[in-house]
């Protein structure tokens, strides 16, 4: 579903009026995370606010986005990184999301981060924004939903810098590619978890491939809105990453 939909004829005026008020209040509290987490020691730096040059559209072409004040934003193909990772690692994000208060559901401030190009978790403004619980912020989309408590406690506004930290183990295959050990993932949402060592075992939605225990990029989704990224960098768990 695209960000860009018409202006429902019936949307409720008074549901639009009260994301505002809410809004407005949120902004005049304290604005927590405005400055990017600086990458530990030996993480691997993917984005540093400065250029794309080590990232390529789907197709192989040079990435494209506007990169600017040390972020990049959505703008034509889904990029991703040149290397590819795997099987297990620590993915820090930062994002930001454009207030869209005329849209509902998938089609506000939609995104999605995709691990080994394979696994989305979601990107959406879920602030006042009710959808579907595996398809909301921080979900391992259409397979994990989060926490809806710790959800809550953890999401921010738009046009506020949040962060994910993302614990990505792989799920283990045979050498026919059968799934012997199912994959594990835990995401944190502005210092909150919001799923905990939830288990996997399958693609998600809009996969690149089903090369599942092979090691693959991380992927920005354009889903036609202007969401930002900036300070994106990965470690390695488990004593390493594959690299290609």
């Amino acid at each position: 579903m695209s960000c860009r939909r018409p202006f429902p004829s019936m949307f409720p005026v008074l549901a639009t009026a009260g994301l505002l008020l809410a809004l407005s209040t949120a902004r005049a509290e304290d604005r927590t995370g405005e400055s990017p987490k600086a990458p530990p020691g030996g993480a691997i730096v993917l984005f540093d606010g400065k250029d794309l040059s080590g990232w390529v559209t789907r197709s192989g072409k040079p990435a494209r986005w506007k990169v600017r004040d040390g972020y990049v934003e959505v703008s034509g193909e889904d990029i991703m990184t040149r290397e590819k990772f795997g099987p297990d690692f620590h993915l820090h994000v930062e994002f930001w999301l454009p207030l869209m208060p005329r849209a509902t559901g998938q089609g506000r401030a939609n995104s999605g981060v995709y691990l080994q190009g394979r696994y989305e978790i979601q990107v959406l403004d879920s602030y006042h924004n009710d959808t579907y619980a595996n398809g909301s912020v921080g979900a391992l989309y259409g397979l994990i939903a989060p926490d809806k408590k710790a959800q809550e406690k953890a999401i921010r506004p738009p046009e506020q810098w949040q962060t994910y930290d993302i614990y990505f183990h792989a799920p283990r295959v045979s050498d026919n590619r059968h799934v012997t050990q199912k994959g594990r993932i835990t995401v944190v949402l502005n210092g909150v978890p919001i799923i905990k060592d939830g288990k996997f075992d399958r693609v998600t939605g809009g996969a690149a491939d089903d090369h599942i225990g092979s090691p693959g990029p991380i992927r920005l989704q354009n889903h036609g809105c202007k969401v930002r990224y900036r300070n994106i960098w990965l470690q390695p768990l488990s004593g390493g990453t594959e690299r290609e």
